[in-house]
């Protein structure tokens, strides 16, 4: 297969890019920065860019005939209280969590329907399915994204092209180096300073990103897709079930105490 993947200069799509790579695929790998890999092509792009995006997926299409998967993998994480995030902040994270995504989608897409085939698969958080303390909006931007996964897989069914959200619990990569992070005002210093410690100890004991490619391996096995995915510790995994049983106030108690603040 011919397979695109966003954000491969490190973490989990450089893995991906590799382990695909490794498999036969001809893998071509989107980020701003130059990646050197002996198993995928590496095209340097800005996918907030639109028109670095289209430009990128005509130098793919100069040497593939067609593109069978995309995985919008690109993407930052944003810790802070909600009161202190500022509007360049917040647009900066939904520009590429989102807005990036939407415009690697719509580049694919014309080439996928001219084929009548096409993979694509959006990296989601576990997180998406709930407003995390101090990661509101890094939980809202990867919400919007599942939204329009959703609303995709209506418009585009047609066209045998499938669309899923694959929800990640914590993977063990350098996430952490390049999160935005507001300034944190005094009246949340002390409980952030917690919550944020105990955030990155959940990504240094988080789960291998080889494991991610292996699961997508067998997603791309599948001839059809649920909408969502969910993949991690089911300790993590748990909390999505537990959003859409419990009360409210219960969920809220336990999300509490699992993120230590009572």
């Amino acid at each position: 297969m011919t397979i695109i993947i966003t954000g491969t200069s490190s973490g989990i799509g450089f893995v991906l890019a590799e382990y695909f790579g490794k498999k036969g695929h001809k893998v071509y790998g989107l980020s701003r920065k130059h990646t050197e890999s002996q198993y995928f092509k590496s095209i340097p792009t800005d996918i907030t860019d639109n028109a670095a995006v289209q430009n990128s997926i005509t130098e793919v299409l100069r040497t593939e005939t067609r593109i069978d998967v995309l995985v919008n993998n690109a993407g930052m994480g944003m810790v802070g209280a909600v009161e202190d995030s500022t509007k360049e902040d917040i647009l900066k994270l939904f520009n590429l969590n989102l807005v990036g995504s939407v415009q690697m989608m719509s580049a694919v897409m014309p080439t996928m329907r001219e084929h009548k085939f096409g993979k694509i698969i959006n990296v989601s958080s576990i997180g998406s399915e709930m407003g995390l303390p101090f990661r509101g909006f890094y939980s809202a931007s990867k919400s919007a994204l599942d939204k329009v996964t959703e609303a995709m897989r209506y418009e585009v069914y047609p066209w045998n092209i499938d669309v899923c959200s694959l929800h990640l619990g914590d993977i063990k990569t350098n996430i952490a180096e390049n999160r935005v992070m507001t300034q944190v005002s005094q009246p949340y210093k002390s409980v952030f300073d917690k919550v944020y410690a105990l955030m990155n100890s959940h990504v240094g004991d988080g789960t291998e990103p080889f494991e991610v490619a292996e699961y997508i391996e067998q997603l791309l096995a599948k001839n059809k897709w649920k909408a969502h995915y969910y993949f991690g510790k089911f300790g993590q995994k748990i909390g999505v079930p537990l959003k859409w049983i419990l009360p409210q106030g219960t969920y809220e108690n336990l999300m509490k105490k699992y993120n230590k603040l009572s």
